[in-house]
């Protein structure tokens, strides 16, 4: 696979995510991360249309149940939702200097593995995630791995079935 982003499936409720390496916030031993992005860019989810929002809703949710049933490293744990796009916002962030959300923010669903054996203290069961600060999340994410070709391709296959038989998407 890549080292960029990699779009893992595209449907009417948006695309699945594979984050870039670099840029992963759970490592896949802990649990791993996907991102669920709308079926159109939007700085804030009620932009979508009901029926983009219903599609993404569904979307998200059987990307969620797909990586419960399809990583073992989910056994007996659960995935967090987080709808991002904070980090566009710091002053740092191209473009440099003060930004506005609807000019600047594009909502995304981090979908973060929470496995009952995490290894890192981020991401320790029973507590809340740690995130870090937007000056150092590259070097935060740098030793997270991303979940493999073979782990994402049963997470797409899954979310596909359930996005088929729960939710009559093809």
């Amino acid at each position: 696979m890549t080292e960029g982003p990699q779009v893992l499936h595209r449907c009417v409720g948006g695309t699945i995510v594979l984050p870039a390496a670099g840029l992963v916030l759970v490592d896949r031993a802990d649990g791993g991360n996907l991102v669920v992005n709308p079926p159109r860019a939007v700085w804030e989810r009620s932009c979508l249309g009901k029926d983009e929002l219903i599609a993404w809703s569904c979307l998200v949710a059987a990307t969620g149940q797909a990586m419960i049933d399809a990583l073992p490293q989910l056994d007996g744990g659960c995935v967090n939702y987080w709808e991002a796009g904070n980090w566009a916002l710091n002053d740092a962030a191209d473009p440099h200097g003060p930004k506005t959300a609807p000019d600047n923010r594009q909502v995304h669903m981090h979908l973060l593995g929470r496995s009952r054996d995490a290894a890192s203290a981020d991401w320790r069961w029973g507590e809340a995630p740690r995130f870090p600060r937007y000056a150092e999340r590259l070097e935060w994410a740098a030793k997270h791995e991303r979940l493999t070709e073979a782990e994402c391709t049963a997470v797409v296959q899954r979310a596909r079935d359930v996005l088929r038989d729960k939710y009559g998407i093809a």
